[in-house]
């Protein structure tokens, strides 16, 4: 009988299976992360635009204004929506709540601002008061909306998706009712100048709050105890239940976070345009997933980038923006985001990011 035996292991070898993983520099570390691709791609955009536009008219001061406001609600709403994502979560009820809400804001400073004669006569005698109402109005409407989505998926355990679904429909429905079908008209339009087309440094306040949110969010995502539950349970629900993290409560919170900052996004809507739109924003969620999406979250959860999805749903704006201005119609650009997200959602199947800063395919 012969016995088998192993070469024992050379020095070498045990130093290379102990030795921890290589980690790749910061250059690499940098040059590897979504999130820098995507401000690359929107500065080419921008010198495309610029260069192929009669006149080199997408370069002007004027158009970066126009884009600046364009921008202001679905950098917010896109920045909101990444919450949910990193969770695990979606809300496609983004544009019907931003109605909703703006048409509740809207209806409620024109009642406060003055009798029917004196606002249909352009008087305001109660501006002041008719304004914050209309505030805490339109964030409260959103907030509510974004609690009712949250009992449908903590409570009543219907999906996310499914759950918004419902409301987009209800929510659409209850907007058009409020207002009776039409625009709420008779917005003070104090609103306009004061807020929603005001400019500091040349640049649109309503863009300046959305970025500014933008950052606050990031803050929360990255150095707070809500950040990190909300990633856990994007990464693994049932792991992160086990260790104690409220998943119940995170959602809850989150959910309502994101519908307040709806109500945001509808303020600045109806003050921009002294009126609301209740016929619009049909694409408004599709447009903040797509830039969640671009600017390299994950549709399943646990990872997600604040900064991402603010360029991600910036590359929409410009694309709009471009195409508009090359004679193309509006629609071309729910082409193109269309597009675009699905080679995002493509790449993310076929190359993942290692703790290293590397790819695998």
């Amino acid at each position: 009988m012969t016995v088998e035996t192993s070469a024992p292991a050379s020095a070498t070898d045990m130093d290379a299976e102990m030795a921890p993983p290589r980690v790749a520099s910061w250059p690499r570390r940098v040059v590897r992360q979504p999130v820098l691709w995507v401000a690359l791609i929107d500065i080419g955009l921008i010198a495309l635009f610029s260069l192929i536009s009669p006149g080199h008219a997408f370069f002007k001061v004027a158009n970066f204004t126009n884009m600046g406001l364009d921008a202001a609600e679905i950098v917010l709403l896109a920045a909101a929506v990444a919450l949910l994502i990193g969770a695990g979560e979606l809300d496609i009820s983004l544009g019907a709540n931003l109605v909703l809400s703006s048409v509740v804001g809207a209806k409620v400073c024109v009642a406060l601002a003055g009798s029917d004669a004196e606002v249909a006569a352009g008087l305001y005698p109660h501006l002041g008061i008719a304004i914050a109402a209309g505030v805490v109005a339109t964030i409260l409407a959103g907030s509510l909306f974004g609690l009712g989505n949250a009992l449908l998926v903590t409570r009543a355990g219907i999906n996310s998706f499914i759950a918004t679904l419902g409301t987009l429909g209800i929510g659409t429905g209850l907007a058009l009712v409020i207002a009776g079908g039409n625009d709420v008209q008779f917005v003070p339009p104090q609103l306009q100048s004061g807020f929603g087309l005001a400019k500091v440094a040349g640049v649109p306040l309503a863009f300046i709050v959305s970025l500014v949110a933008g950052g606050v969010l990031w803050f929360l995502l990255r150095r707070t105890r809500l950040g990190l539950r909300t990633l856990a349970l994007g990464s693994s629900r049932e792991a992160a239940i086990r260790a104690g993290v409220p998943a119940a409560k995170t959602l809850l919170v989150l959910f309502v976070l994101v519908g307040a900052l709806v109500g945001v996004a509808g303020f600045i809507d109806f003050s921009r345009f002294a009126t609301t739109n209740v016929g619009g924003h049909q694409t408004d969620a599709l447009a903040a997933i797509a830039g969640v999406v671009i600017g390299g979250g994950s549709l399943f959860g646990g990872r997600v980038s604040i900064p991402g999805a603010v360029l991600g749903a910036l590359l929409a704006v410009i694309l709009q923006t471009g195409l508009i201005i090359q004679g193309l119609q509006p629609f071309y650009q729910q082409i193109a985001v269309g597009t675009v997200l699905l080679i995002a959602v493509w790449i993310r199947g076929h190359a993942r990011w290692t703790p290293d800063g590397s790819t695998q395919t």
